[in-house]
């Protein structure tokens, strides 16, 4: 079986997926894991040694992130015309309070530099920081620290987006009513006599996926040497935003159906966490082992303190619509598998909005910030 497994990483794939839906069917108290069961599922074959290619990983968060700006263009820019300030700040409040629980371990622990930005990095469930972490400091040890991390990461935020509501006795109807309200979407009237070159949208969608990776190539110098790039999570979602927006080009229908868009959102979910669960579960018995649980516990802190600080900014700084503060949070932690999550939950894409207004805030000040921590070293 372990070899008919390496030798087929198509099986590999779909097992694990399939696996991991079954575990995130299980409720304790009404909450479950959803999607992020892959997530576990892939860390335990990831221990025992199997991988899903890295493309694999690649093309799941693209199309994930696309169908997100897809879904969240046509109202983004009048939501976020509101609410940019509070979005902005949220971001802010989240990746800086992270960074200073990460300064603390540096200053008060033995726990090196570069091992705390992989914990932080993951924490915040951030490939870029990973990236931006491994060039500052020349360190594999930011690769171990980020596979440490980031299961809790990931596992914490998706619990959070669940609880808090239940906590809170929310209504979720009346909010998602309120939500509604308070956006002013506008819709603009569109011609029939434009070319659709499918019935599905896949050729928008593809279209979409090729230019945001030409934007996420784009490379921006940092102070120091240091340089920022939106990378495959931040390029795809923006090219999926203006495009969702715009809805056409000229004499050309950009319109994707709702139901392809669903399904690539969670299709694109789905492998990318059976990718990056095997990835990070390379080693992560043996790393904990050798320098002990409290690896486990730093990175704890640097995704409960970011959580709860984002929270309280939303709710009480801004006093944002629960969904809202709940998407914002998901896009200030850079939080993917909780944006799938939280869809899930509330049963609308409406906090989409929010999670793609705090997203590029976040993601780029997380590189900047390891960019300068990383000068420590």
């Amino acid at each position: 079986m372990a070899k008919l497994l390496t030798d087929n990483p198509l099986l590999l794939l779909f097992l694990i997926m399939a696996l991991g839906y079954a575990l995130g069917r299980i409720r304790v108290s009404g909450i479950s894991l959803g999607a992020a069961g892959i997530l576990i599922v892939a860390l335990v074959f990831g221990h025992f040694g199997y991988e899903v290619p890295s493309i694999v990983q690649n093309i799941g968060l693209a199309a994930f992130v696309t169908a997100v700006g897809f879904i969240a263009g046509p109202g983004f820019f009048e939501n976020f015309k509101g609410k940019a300030r509070a979005y902005v700040v949220i971001g802010i409040a989240i990746i800086l309070s992270g960074a200073l629980v990460c300064l603390a371990v540096i200053r008060f622990t033995n726990i090196p530099v570069d091992l705390s930005l992989g914990l932080l990095a993951g924490a915040l469930t951030t490939t870029p920081g990973l990236a931006a972490g491994i060039e500052a400091t020349g360190s594999d040890l930011v690769s171990v620290g980020y596979g440490i991390a980031y299961p809790f990461g990931v596992i914490s935020v998706v619990l959070f987006v669940q609880a808090i509501p239940r906590i809170l006795h929310v209504n979720m109807e009346e909010e998602k009513a309120k939500l509604r309200a308070g956006e002013r979407k506008q819709g603009k009237l569109i011609s029939e006599n434009l070319i659709c070159f499918d019935s599905y949208g896949l050729f928008s969608f593809s279209i979409a996926i090729a230019i945001g990776v030409l934007i996420g190539k784009i490379s921006v110098p940092l102070p120091g040497g240091g340089h920022f790039a939106l990378g495959t999570s931040g390029g795809p979602l923006l090219a999926g935003l203006l495009i969702g927006h715009a809805k056409t080009a000229g004499i050309f229908d950009l319109r994707i159906k709702n139901g392809t868009l669903v399904t690539m959102r969670e299709l694109g979910l789905a492998l990318f966490l059976a990718g990056a669960g095997t990835h990070a579960g390379e080693g992560f018995v043996e790393t904990l082992m050798a320098n002990g649980p409290i690896l486990f516990v730093h990175g704890a802190f640097m995704a409960i303190v970011p959580l709860a600080v984002g929270y309280l900014v939303a709710k009480f700084v801004f006093k944002l619509n629960i969904l809202d503060a709940l998407g914002s949070i998901c896009g200030g932690m850079t939080s993917t598998p909780a944006l799938g999550t939280l869809i899930s939950s509330t049963g609308t894409d409406d906090v989409t909005s929010s999670y793609a207004a705090t997203y590029p805030v976040a993601l780029a000040l997380i590189v900047i910030i390891v960019e300068l921590i990383g000068g420590m070293m």
